[in-house]
């Protein structure tokens, strides 16, 4: 059985598992106003969800 050696410090093995890729997030088009914004969520700029104003944006 593989043992380790040595032991490995947190620096090391953190260095390690921070390797990985992050993805863009997906936008999509409010139907509203036509900005992008992220789905399933409140459109920033004019307050819409799922066709009703949910949020009062001045």
């Amino acid at each position: 059985m593989a043992v380790p050696k040595r032991k490995m410090s947190k620096s090391r093995r953190d260095k390690r598992r921070a390797n990985w890729k992050l993805t863009a997030p997906g936008l999509v088009e409010c139907p509203q106003c036509h900005e992008m914004k992220l789905p399933h969520r409140v459109c920033p700029e004019c307050g819409h969800y799922n066709g009703k104003v949910v949020v009062k944006v001045e």
